[in-house]
């Protein structure tokens, strides 16, 4: 079974359990990746976070019951994981921009999502440049910030940490720390499933740990490592999405579980030399 299938197994999980609570964790176990390289694949491939699907779905499931159940308003909202009322007018609303209490009386618009299946659509009109590195392991530090086991969630904290790493005086002196492979400001991710996620902004290094700093072990992998440029973080998102919808579905590859790394080659994000590190395993049979 090849990994868009399982991705398709896995959203069959979701839509199984769409009046039950859904364990990330059991839809990426299906899909055979961690739960972070799940939502980071579901988000580039749908055009929308897994959260944000859930919750859409649920509320085109729950419109339908109000139009063709005698079921009471405040039993759908608890059949969907609302105990509140006034949360779930809310995310109703949210979806359809009307109060279920009018859809219940008739004759309004809501909108319809159908659930997602995933196929593989043939681009490569433009080329990915790429090398595939066997890497053993190597130490990392830098400045740290914890992340959320929803992904979405943590869009404000990298940029924030980003910031603060500016604006204190960190990328410059990680600059003068960094002393081995690969060479560059690193922003890793470190969410698999056996440990706190975290994301720090670290060089390659093997000098004594600065106060108030991290440290952290990348373990050894197989990198498939992309290459590109441009603005970031918008062009850097670009070539994650590509990496994802575009090289991984025919690469023969799968992503391993294990951190991704955004390695900056220089200094100007406007104008940036950048790599996109992913651990990937053979693809199981």
């Amino acid at each position: 079974m090849d990994w868009i299938e399982r991705l398709n197994k896995a959203m069959e999980y979701l839509e199984e359990h769409m009046t039950e609570e859904i364990s990330y964790e059991k839809a990426a176990r299906i899909a055979c990746c961690s739960t972070y390289h799940f939502q980071r694949m579901f988000a580039y491939m749908a055009n929308v976070p897994l959260s944000e699907y859930i919750r859409r779905r649920r509320m085109s499931l729950a419109a339908e019951d109000l139009q063709s159940s005698d079921e009471k308003i405040v039993d759908i909202a608890l059949k969907y994981g609302y105990a509140s009322p006034t949360a779930f007018n809310r995310a109703f609303q949210g979806v359809h921009s009307v109060a279920p209490s009018l859809v219940k009386k008739g004759n309004v618009s809501v909108k319809a999502y159908p659930p997602i299946s995933f196929t593989i659509t043939i681009k490569g009109a433009v080329g990915l440049d790429y090398r595939i590195e066997e890497k053993k392991a190597f130490r990392v530090i830098g400045v740290c910030s914890p992340l959320q086991a929803e992904v979405e969630k943590n869009f404000a904290v990298v940029p924030q940490l980003w910031q603060q790493a500016g604006s204190d005086g960190s990328l410059y002196k990680l600059a003068g720390m960094m002393d081995g492979e690969p060479k560059g400001i690193l922003g890793v991710s470190a969410c698999n499933d056996e440990e706190e996620w975290k994301y720090l902004i670290c060089v390659s290094s093997t000098l004594p740990l600065p106060e108030g700093w991290e440290e952290y072990l990348v373990e050894a992998y197989t990198w498939a490592v992309f290459t590109g440029t441009g603005s970031c973080p918008q062009a850097i998102q670009q070539l994650e999405q590509r990496i994802v919808t575009e090289w991984l579905p025919a690469s023969g590859y799968e992503y391993a579980d294990g951190p991704d790394i955004e390695v900056y080659l220089t200094p100007d994000m406007q104008n940036s030399s950048f790599e996109v590190w992913i651990p990937i395993n053979r693809k199981r049979q």
